[in-house]
């Protein structure tokens, strides 16, 4: 059996936040599409309300939700695990977690040797 490398996890602050938007909302997604202004933050929606292009990439899911990146922000960032994180400030003007004073936020890490050859087979 061949071990499995997440592309994208989230810190307990956000898999917390998440809980909590999805008691609000209901069931959720997140995309990330790397464009100007909000775009290059992950934005958390409700599940169906952004509509997924064939330029997108289901990079894995946080907190039991689907998490998408365009494809052309993944050919920068494929080296990296990508680590859904939260800070104070006011989310993405469409993102549902702006009125919790909290918005989320991307860090990455690059992928040792050992979790690149993983990846490279999956």
């Amino acid at each position: 059996m061949t071990a499995k490398v997440a592309r994208v996890v989230a810190t307990p602050a956000a898999l917390e936040l998440i809980e909590s938007l999805k008691a609000q909302h209901g069931d959720l997604m997140f995309h990330q599409s790397g464009g100007c202004c909000d775009g290059s933050s992950p934005m958390c929606y409700q599940l169906g309300e952004f509509r997924v292009g064939g330029q997108d990439v289901l990079l894995g899911e946080i907190g039991s939700c689907p998490f998408y990146m365009g494809a052309a922000q993944f050919e920068y960032w494929q080296h990296t695990q990508l680590i859904i994180d939260v800070v104070p400030g006011r989310g993405g003007m469409f993102s549902l977690e702006g009125p919790e004073g909290k918005r989320f936020l991307t860090r990455s890490r690059l992928y040792s040797d050992e979790e690149w050859a993983i990846i490279g087979i999956i």
